[in-house]
C-alpha cells in the first residue's frame, strides 16, 4: 500500500506527475537530445552522445569496489580491509557528460534520465538475484527532494515477478551530506545509518545507486544487509568515481 510520506508514495507521485507532463510536452514538441539538443527520433540521448559516454571498463577495475585502473585485480584497500559488499558493477566512469546527467536527475528531477539509465542498469544486472534494493533516503531528505533517485533507477529491475524492492530497509539517521568529505569522514558519518527489518537469510541482494565515490554508503548498507542474513551483496551503480582518501 502506498502510504503518504513513504519513500514509495512520494517517488510514485513525482513519477506520475513527471510522466504526465513529459507526455503532454512530447505531443507538442520534437524530441531533443538531453545533452546536445539534436532533434529527431531520440530516446533521451542521441546516438552521437551515447557513443562518447565514458564507459566503465570492468577489465581494468577492482572487482570488489570498481575502483578504476587496478589492472583488473583487487585494489589495496579491498585486500587490506575488505568491505561488507562482495562486488560492484558500474555502467560509466563519473566524468563528463555522465556527471551532468546524474546531477540533473538528482537535483533537478529529470526523471526521464532515471528511466533511460535504469533500463541500462537492468541490462547489466544479470540473473540470480533474490532481492533488488534501492539505497534508501532518510525521510527528511526524501521530503526535501520529493523522490529517491536510486529508487527511480531501480524501477526497471523490479519489473518481473522474480525481483522486488524491499521497504523494510530504512535509513534511520539523517546523516550530513557526503559531498566534500574524505573516505574516513564518510565512514564515520554512516555508522549505524541503516536498519534492516526483514529476514534476508541466504539471499543474494543487488543494491542500486547512482554514484559510488568512496563506497562508504554502500559498505554501511551491505553490513546491515549481511547482519540480516544476506549471503551476497553486489552493488549496481550508474557511475564510479576515482576513490578519495
Amino acid at each position: 500500500m502506498n502510504v503518504p510520506g513513504s519513500d514509495k508514495y512520494l517517488s510514485n507521485l513525482i513519477s506520475s506527475i513527471w510522466g504526465a507532463t513529459r507526455r503532454s510536452f512530447a505531443a507538442l514538441l520534437p524530441a531533443e537530445c538531453f545533452l546536445c539538443g539534436a532533434e529527431g527520433d531520440i530516446d533521451v540521448l542521441c546516438a552521437a552522445c551515447i557513443a562518447v559516454l565514458p564507459r566503465w571498463q570492468a577489465a581494468r577495475a577492482c572487482p570488489v569496489c570498481a575502483l578504476p585502473d587496478t589492472g583488473g585485480g583487487r585494489c589495496a584497500r579491498c585486500v587490506g580491509a575488505p568491505p561488507a559488499f562482495d562486488a560492484t558493477i558500474a555502467l560509466f566512469d563519473y566524468a563528463f557528460p555522465i556527471d551532468r546527467l546524474v546531477h540533473a536527475l538528482k537535483y533537478h528531477g529529470a526523471l526521464d534520465l532515471a528511466g533511460w539509465l535504469g533500463d541500462r542498469l537492468a541490462g547489466r544486472a544479470g540473473d540470480g538475484w533474490d532481492t533488488v534494493l534501492a539505497v534508501p533516503l532518510h525521510r527528511d531528505r526524501l521530503q526535501e527532494r520529493g523522490f529517491n533517485q536510486s529508487l527511480e533507477l531501480a524501477r526497471p529491475l523490479a519489473g518481473s515477478g522474480a525481483l522486488s524492492i524491499h521497504r523494510q530497509v530504512l535509513r534511520r539517521r539523517a546523516t550530513p551530506s557526503q559531498a566534500g568529505l574524505g573516505a574516513p569522514a564518510r565512514r564515520r558519518n554512516l555508522r549505524a545509518a541503516f536498519k534492516v527489518d526483514v529476514d534476508l537469510e541466504g539471499r543474494h541482494v543487488l543494491v542500486v545507486d547512482d554514484v559510488m565515490t568512496t563506497g562508504a554508503t554502500l559498505d554501511a548498507l551491505a553490513a546491515a544487509l549481511k547482519g540480516a542474513g544476506a549471503e551476497r551483496v553486489v552493488n549496481l551503480v550508474v557511475a564510479r568515481t576515482p576513490s578519495t582518501v
